[in-house]
């Protein structure tokens, strides 16, 4: 058992592809500021690599693009909300529109600090082209924001800078 399940174990390890050690995906970060990325569907990689870059000193945030409205108002500049319709409301207090309701931006609060914060935008997907160039631009705009948009699945961990893929498309 210990020579035959050895040997299997070590060319196991070998063929590994999310046992990476994040230096390459840090270094494109840095020079491109905002990557699109493929990562295997069974999840962790995204966490492995967010815990990465927390050890070599980034702020990390993640969350959906889904949802996000207008990405760049949503992310860096005070902006109104509709709560849900929760049934009757009074029609004399803001009748059918609802009340708006003013909400900091997601990224206001951490870059009050001079750390590098990298934001990872889970279903990357859904965002349109015209949101995709906007995102890029923030990063090109603001140095510290380096913001990964995971655009799908793949087999093994693939990315690029978003630029090369908003091209590609």
């Amino acid at each position: 058992m210990c020579d035959a399940s050895l040997e299997q174990d070590k060319e196991f390890d070998l063929r590994m592809p999310l046992l990476l050690s994040g230096k390459k995906f840090r270094a494109d970060l840095e020079s491109f500021g905002c990557l699109a990325i493929l990562i295997p569907l069974e999840g962790g990689a995204e966490t492995r690599l967010l815990r990465r870059l927390r050890a070599s000193g980034y702020k990390t945030q993640i969350t959906s693009a889904r949802g996000l409205g207008d990405p760049i108002v949503f992310l860096t500049q005070l902006h109104g909300i509709r709560p849900p319709h929760l049934g009757h409301q009074n029609v004399g207090r803001n009748g059918a529109l609802g009340e708006v309701q003013q909400v900091i931006p997601q990224l206001n609060e951490l870059l009050t600090e001079d750390k590098p914060l990298v934001l990872w935008l889970l279903e990357g997907q859904v965002l349109s082209k015209s949101e995709l160039i906007s995102i890029n631009n923030l990063c090109k705009k603001e140095p510290r924001i380096k913001i990964v948009i995971e655009m799908g699945g793949a087999r093994s961990i693939e990315w690029q800078p978003l630029d090369e893929f908003i091209k590609k498309d």
